[in-house]
């Protein structure tokens, strides 16, 4: 006897018994009908708070993204590149900038208080390769400023020339120290190169010719834009670099440059001279390229000679 009995699905002559099966294993409500269906929709799950907290966080985050986009792209388009028909000259004239005929900076300000006591510039120097835009600044200084000016040889230098030593001139009035408004004080010695020093005891040395040369020239209280300001810097790093310490090469390209700006401007930058003129004027000097140089270049330097601080080292180069 059979366990299980079951009922037969055709009978003799072919024709089907049972019912139509399924077309699916599960029968679920049907999510896409109209909200007018007889049937109600089905319940709709709480969000987590978590994941909507989580959510709005993202929101924020890209909002704040999409503004940082906006903001680049609209600095991306203030930006020039050196191939951009973009010319600085304009710039430069506008630049609310006094000329050096002023009663200079406030030397508290740039020095500190010293409550009384001399600010002193201490300077060290190799003769070998003396900083001659330091000693043009020193005479342009020596017109704004009651300057105690000073030099001296470390025992480190066996020798230094006579023209050297008496590169300040001689003081011929003898006052007390107090009547003075800054000290400047150069001492020869074996230094790979210059090194400076207003606060002995608290400040780390002011290293390079370039870098002093811009130090000295902020006492005159000069105040440029960020362009103008961008443009000295660059001609002094290319008077220091490439002009006195680089290939022939690399002299030549800055010659062409120098010519190029000096047939559009009196000055290296703009219509008033600059620490810029002082550095290359001094590079120009001391790697003997003067001679060489093209007409604008050479029209410019006699400007620069015929100013008093530059004719007096161009006696120490005789």
């Amino acid at each position: 006897m059979p366990m299980y009995k079951v009922r037969s699905f055709h009978k003799v002559g072919g024709e089907v018994l049972a019912e139509h099966l399924p077309s699916c294993m599960y029968r679920l409500p049907n999510l896409h009908r109209s909200p007018s269906s007889a049937e109600s929709p089905p319940p709709q799950e709480e969000a987590d708070p978590s994941l909507q907290a989580l959510e709005s966080h993202q929101e924020e985050i890209l909002k704040r993204l999409y503004e940082l986009k906006s903001a680049v792209d609209g600095l991306s388009k203030m930006i020039q590149t050196p191939d951009a028909d973009f010319d600085v000259t304009n710039v430069i004239q506008t630049d609310e900038s006094s000329c050096l005929i002023t009663n200079g900076a406030d030397l508290d300000l740039i020095l500190g208080k010293d409550y009384g006591a001399l600010k002193d510039i201490v300077i060290n120097a190799n003769p070998s390769l003396p900083p001659l835009s330091l000693l043009v600044l020193h005479s342009l200084l020596c017109e704004h400023y009651k300057i105690l000016s000073a030099v001296h040889t470390h025992s480190s230098v066996k020798s230094v020339p006579e023209n050297l030593l008496k590169c300040f001139g001689e003081q011929t009035k003898k006052q007390s120290r107090h009547e003075y408004q800054l000290g400047f004080t150069l001492i020869w010695k074996e230094v790979p190169k210059p090194q400076m020093k207003f606060s002995i005891q608290t400040m780390c040395p002011i290293e390079g010719e370039g870098n002093i040369a811009r130090f000295l020239f902020s006492l005159f209280g000069q105040k440029y834009n960020a362009v103008t300001s961008t443009l000295i810097d660059s001609w002094v790093d290319t008077a220091i670099f490439q002009l006195k310490e680089g290939s022939s090469k690399e002299k030549g390209a800055v010659l062409r440059s120098m010519n190029a700006t000096l047939g559009k401007t009196s000055w290296l930058v703009g219509n008033e001279l600059t620490v810029a003129d002082i550095v290359a004027w001094c590079a120009l000097q001391q790697t003997g390229s003067a001679n060489a140089a093209p007409a604008n270049v050479q029209k410019w330097m006699k400007s620069c000679e015929n100013l008093a601080p530059f004719t007096s080292v161009m006696k120490l180069l005789k």
